[in-house]
């Protein structure tokens, strides 16, 4: 079993208060947990309404392939209109 996890750092500019953020931050961790089968939470960042902090946690049974569903995750989140990715970690265990 190979478990790849991910620390996503978010920035939220258009965000006014802590109900967009959470409206914001909701929707993308549903898209993602329904398109890559990825268990995602907000893990950080609860209280500042312009940033967010994602842990996200995938299982495989190759290396490769939870490399790949990462990478793909980080690029679906480069895509986002209203939000800004500032730094993310990986790392496959």
């Amino acid at each position: 079993m190979v478990i790849g996890r991910m620390e996503v750092r978010l920035s939220i500019p258009a965000a006014r208060s802590l109900k967009d953020k959470r409206r914001q931050i909701k929707s993308l961790v549903d898209r993602i947990h329904n398109k890559h089968n990825a268990s995602v939470a907000e893990v950080g960042e609860n209280d500042d309404h312009r940033m967010a902090l994602l842990g996200v946690a995938v299982v495989s049974n190759q290396r490769e392939h939870a490399d790949r569903r990462m990478a793909s995750i980080i690029e679906m989140i480069n895509c986002e209109r209203e939000l800004i990715l500032i730094d993310y970690e990986t790392e496959v265990i």
